[in-house]
């Protein structure tokens, strides 16, 4: 798990079905996410659907500190706010909040359209209670009065959201930083270059093609003379490899001669 909206969607709906403790007729709130979550064991046998949320995040990978860790809804709305990342609108992982100021109860978002949001809810059941006996997914009206707002964890890749002014941050994707250059895009770069060191004012000026056409020129040509001395002296160094020469010594000078050469 790399705390993406998707891993934390699978982890929220892999617990659909799970179900409180039920003693002497009642079902008790005793459940498995209050002692898993570091910091939230005291809230066992109390409402637990924020923890549940907050058991999703754990388990889904997301850093410690980048979601809030607490049982209570209306602390969870605040902790968003002043992350900046609460909005009006829906968004896929997104924590829904529902009641008065959002304190009600809350959940998890992994889809939405134009009419309604589809969410995975701990502490709810068949009909939708703030106080219920599992988790269960639910289908809720977009613009029912009963839901509040959405906080919007800072996934790896942003987070799709209906809200139109809201803004992920953009970083090179590994495909972008991929791209190799074309001959095209060198020979763009080459100009520019040569257009500030040559004085021209434009890289259509006729001095830039010609400063490019000496240069590459120059280095073939540079190129090719240390290609024929370097085969010049490895034919010398096989003609006397047989006369018992010392091949090491002799390795050094012809380092010695090539250095020389490329530092004329």
């Amino acid at each position: 798990m790399t705390g993406t909206a998707g891993d934390v969607i699978r982890i929220a709906k892999s617990q659909v079905g799970y179900h409180e403790g039920y003693s002497g007729g009642h079902w008790t709130n005793l459940q498995k996410y209050s002692p898993a979550v570091p910091g939230l064991e005291w809230s066992q046998n109390q409402a637990w659907c924020a923890t549940f949320a907050a058991w999703c995040f754990q388990e889904a990978g997301m850093p410690k500190g980048s979601y809030p860790v607490t049982a209570s809804c209306a602390l969870g709305v605040s902790w968003w706010e002043n992350a900046g990342r609460f909005s009006d609108y829906p968004g896929i992982g997104a924590q829904v909040f529902f009641g008065s100021g959002g304190g009600s109860h809350t959940g998890l978002v992994y889809a939405y359209d134009a009419d309604f949001i589809y969410t995975a809810e701990g502490n709810t059941n068949s009909s939708g209670s703030a106080e219920g006996d599992g988790v269960y997914l639910k289908k809720r009206a977009r613009r029912d009065t009963y839901v509040y707002g959405y906080g919007y964890p800072s996934y790896p890749t942003g987070i799709v959201t209906a809200d139109p002014a809201w803004k992920n941050p953009t970083a090179p994707s590994q495909q972008e930083e991929a791209v190799a250059l074309t001959d095209d895009d060198i020979k763009k770069i080459g100009r520019q270059v040569v257009t500030g060191a040559n004085g021209a004012k434009s890289p259509d000026d006729p001095t830039v093609e010609w400063a490019m056409s000496s240069f590459l020129g120059l280095t073939y040509k540079t190129a090719r003379t240390i290609a024929a001395d370097v085969a010049a002296v490895k034919a010398k160094v096989e003609s006397l490899s047989v006369g018992g020469v010392d091949l090491d010594a002799l390795a050094e000078k012809v380092a010695d001669k090539l250095a020389a050469r490329l530092a004329e």
